[in-house]
């Protein structure tokens, strides 16, 4: 599954393009903390017209929005280039798997599902490891660049349960991060989602397979399709259900963390000791950070699709190098 990193042949596609996917990722950052502080100033702004009728003039609210412009249309341009650029890092990824799989294909075939591990399990392995990958580098890179800037903008301002603390806003994303991500972890444990996922594969591989055979063999009976599509059916019920609670449990955490940053900040609205304009930096700056500790939680139903594919992958691989050295020895 990883031989994109160690084959010569695939060296500056795996190395010098997973340098150059986290250098824009980088830069996207940077784009996006410039966006937050123009988002300070521009609600500065919004405040200081509509408390005093033309305290600012026409040229100075088109200049101010000609900056976002910029600004977006920078992030915009970078994430359609680095989209095209992923697009074809992924594939030579999926070759380098493909091929290897192909060179052993004698063997290979024999296994059941085989031709679903090739085909299907390696786009799917490669496009999940490189979403999961960048979201997961992308989240530690905005941490550095929001973590000072939220201590900055905390100083001084009352925050719910903490008080003047001025880590008050990074403790109470953390925790509330932490609890949310610990319920979801432990919710998702329980109801065995990955073993469902892992066992929903494998139905449809038979089901599959006993279609193609069905193609050119006359004897296989009506029946025996019809007692695996049941299979088929109900894996796909059970997952549905069990899907059902852990959504419900995730969405309603979602939902509420909409009013999180609200919540800690309600001292210093109410009290009036901040500006529009801080406070809309401040919400969007917890939201990023908060956003990023969120990790698991959020990329947990790709996660578990992961450990899925990765385990049919791995069995793949194990039952091929056995029969591999099962030969070798043979011949010996």
């Amino acid at each position: 599954m990883f031989r994109f990193f160690k084959l010569r042949k695939w060296f500056v596609w795996s190395w010098l393009g997973s340098l150059i996917i986290l250098l824009s990722l980088w830069v996207q950052v940077k784009i996006d903390v410039k966006i937050n502080e123009w988002f300070g100033v521009f609600y500065d702004m919004i405040q200081k017209a509509l408390a005093t009728p033309n305290a600012i003039t026409i040229e100075e609210y088109w200049s101010s929005l000609a900056s976002f412009i910029t600004l977006a249309g920078m992030y915009i341009a970078l994430y359609v280039a680095i989209s095209f650029f992923t697009a074809h890092y992924l594939f030579r990824w999926r070759t380098a798997m493909v091929e290897w799989y192909h060179s052993v294909y004698d063997k290979a075939s024999k296994i059941e599902g085989a031709s679903q591990r090739v085909q299907e399990d390696t786009i799917k392995f490669t496009r999940i490891m490189e979403g999961l990958g960048t979201s997961f580098i992308e989240s530690v890179m905005v941490l550095f660049q929001f973590v000072p800037i939220l201590l900055g903008l905390s100083i001084g301002i009352p925050i719910f349960f903490f008080g003047d603390w001025q880590y008050g806003l990074i403790t109470g994303a953390l925790l509330w991060t932490l609890g949310g991500t610990a319920f979801l972890i432990g919710l998702g444990w329980i109801l065995r989602l990955v073993g469902v996922e892992y066992d929903l594969q494998k139905k449809e591989a038979a089901y599959r397979k006993i279609l193609v055979v069905a193609e050119d063999d006359d004897n296989v009976r009506p029946k025996t399709i019809n007692e695996l599509f049941d299979d088929v059916r109900s894996i796909h019920f059970l997952s549905y259900i069990r899907y059902l609670y852990f959504n419900v449990g995730r969405m309603a955490y979602l939902q509420a963390n909409v009013l999180s940053a609200y919540v800690f900040l309600a001292p210093a609205i109410v009290a009036g000791v901040v500006t529009l304009g801080v406070m809309q930096q401040i919400i969007r700056a917890f939201g990023r950070v908060e956003g990023s500790m969120q990790y698991l939680l959020k990329a947990w139903p790709t996660i578990i699709e992961l450990a899925s594919v990765y385990k049919r992958l791995r069995e793949f691989e194990n039952v091929i190098n056995s029969s591999t050295s099962t030969s070798i020895d043979e011949k010996i």
